[in-house]
């Protein structure tokens, strides 16, 4: 039977009366599309950054390595961390982190320093989760899932928005743009989440798990590394199949250590580990979170691909020959569909259930992936498929919270939904590998330059689709009442549909 929160464990409304609730989830909503813009902001330029920064063209590839790393890495510590310290705290060091990194890239012009830029920019992907938590502890109920649904999705739309944003300044203007452009957006960011976000009471307290987070950073960083650099290096090589066995046995030394502290902090009641893995590990968050990896992959799909089709040439038979701008014109609607079906995300989850929802979201993701791998891409068909995509993505996207918040204590909702934002990196990594040795693999030569085949991008969405597929067969095992924890007052008293 479901245990209502007491008292004591809800947080005060106080502050979230003393400031308008739509200025709060408009302030956060605005952080996380900023964020989330800094993992796709460099990738129209990748092409260009060898010449730009002196460097090859595997190194420029590390301008997007080390991003998903720093940001893999981050999401879980500053989660934790948020719930230990205050959530509004971190999120103000997110974007503190996100602007020094910004402000970096737009003054220096060497490889090194756009490196390191990346890497800052990378640290504040803990940033969506944390806004989800604060609209959580603060908000008024009647706001909290529309807030979180839009919260969600900003991590889908700033990538959609993002791609065709910034090809369009890249095309017209310096690419420091982009940096300094992203270190105006952090600073004013920081400023609204100062103003009218107030500070969370819910706090877990404890001691932080520093050895954890080491221990957890380089088994990720082993795993990304294999995963984005093996197409460069060769998926058979020698550091590619070194880096995956190390991933396995850091993650096997990394659980055995986290499981042993959370049973002596459940004896002790002192010290916090960074993952609860017996919480991560109920049915609940666990075939969540695997089913954010699917949906992050199918996902990021249609926003890769769909940039590349418009961009190549009339010969190759697929292609439209479109400028940065144009390619950005004919995404931009998938952007915006993001965001304007958030609401209805939310009104479904309260009607029908976020598991009814998220089911519907990855049905649409994979029936549109099995339309584009299977029909020509003539240009209407790619336009309304990649718009139809973002609908199904910001169901999805919408509804992971809402899953994640049922089955967790309300002091461990951020570190919960850092570990599902880092799910679903894990979902766009691993699709950004996938695509890249695909396309690599089936390639035509058109005035001496490579292009992948039309057959290439058909499997490359038939993967997608398949990971659509298996994304809604978890989805039908994750049970409808969040399988409430016992242990202490679950986060999400915000739906009343819990039965559905």
């Amino acid at each position: 039977m479901q245990r209502r929160p007491s008292l004591l464990a809800r947080p005060s409304r106080r502050k979230a009366r003393a400031g308008s609730g739509r200025l709060v989830v408009l302030a956060l909503a605005s952080c996380g599309i900023a964020v989330s813009l800094m993992q796709t902001i460099v990738m129209p330029l990748l092409p260009e950054f060898p010449r730009l920064l002196h460097t090859t063209p595997g190194g420029a590839v590390w301008l997007v390595t080390i991003n998903l790393i720093a940001g893999a890495v981050c999401a879980p510590v500053l989660g934790r961390l948020g719930d230990m310290y205050g959530k509004r705290r971190l999120l103000l060091i997110a974007l503190a982190v996100m602007a020094t990194g910004s402000a970096l890239g737009a003054l220096f012009n060497t490889f090194a320093a756009v490196l390191i830029a990346r890497a800052l920019q990378g640290a504040a992907v803990g940033a969506v989760p944390l806004g989800i938590s604060i609209m959580r502890d603060e908000l008024p109920p009647r706001r909290v899932a529309g807030g979180i649904a839009l919260m969600s999705s900003t991590l889908g739309a700033g990538g959609a928005i993002g791609l065709p944003l910034t090809g369009v300044v890249a095309e017209h203007l310096s690419w420091h743009w982009l940096f300094g452009g992203a270190a105006v957006i952090g600073v004013l960011g920081m400023g609204a989440i100062w103003t009218v976000v107030p500070e969370s009471p819910v706090r877990s307290g404890g001691k932080f798990d520093l050895l954890g987070a080491l221990g957890l950073t380089a088994a990720l960083v082993c795993l990304l590394l294999a995963i984005t650099q093996g197409n460069g290096w060769g998926w058979g090589s020698r550091p590619v199949l070194g880096l995956f066995a190390g991933a396995a046995a850091l993650f096997l030394v990394w659980g055995s250590y986290e499981l042993r502290l959370t049973s002596a902090t459940r004896a002790a009641g002192v010290r916090q580990p960074l993952v609860d893995l017996r919480v991560s590990a109920r049915r609940p968050i666990l075939l969540t979170n695997i089913a954010s990896i699917l949906v992050g992959f199918a996902m990021f799909t249609s926003f890769m691909v769909s940039a590349q089709i418009f961009q190549a040439p009339l010969e190759t038979g697929y292609g439209y020959g479109m400028s940065l701008t144009l390619s950005g014109l004919a995404l931009l609607p998938a952007g915006l569909m993001m965001v304007a079906f958030s609401p209805v995300t939310a009104y479904l989850s309260h009607r029908c259930g976020p598991r009814r929802t998220f089911l519907i979201g990855t049905t649409i993701l994979m029936a549109t992936n099995l339309v584009r791998a299977v029909t020509p891409p003539h240009l209407v068909v790619v336009i309304v498929a990649a718009t139809v995509t973002s609908v199904g993505a910001a169901f999805a996207y919408g509804a992971i919270p809402a899953m994640i918040m049922r089955a967790v204590p309300t002091t461990e909702t951020a570190a919960a939904n850092s570990l599902n934002t880092l799910a679903r990196s894990l979902g766009t990594s691993t699709c950004s590998a996938v695509v890249a040795a695909l396309t690599t693999a089936s390639v035509m030569h058109i005035a001496g330059v490579e292009y992948p085949t039309a057959a290439a991008y058909a499997a490359v969405f038939g993967i997608a689709a398949a990971a659509g597929l298996l994304a809604v067969g978890i989805g039908m095992f994750i049970p409808r009442d969040g399988d409430l924890l016992v242990e202490g007052p679950p986060a999400a008293d915000v739906w009343d549909s819990a039965g559905k």
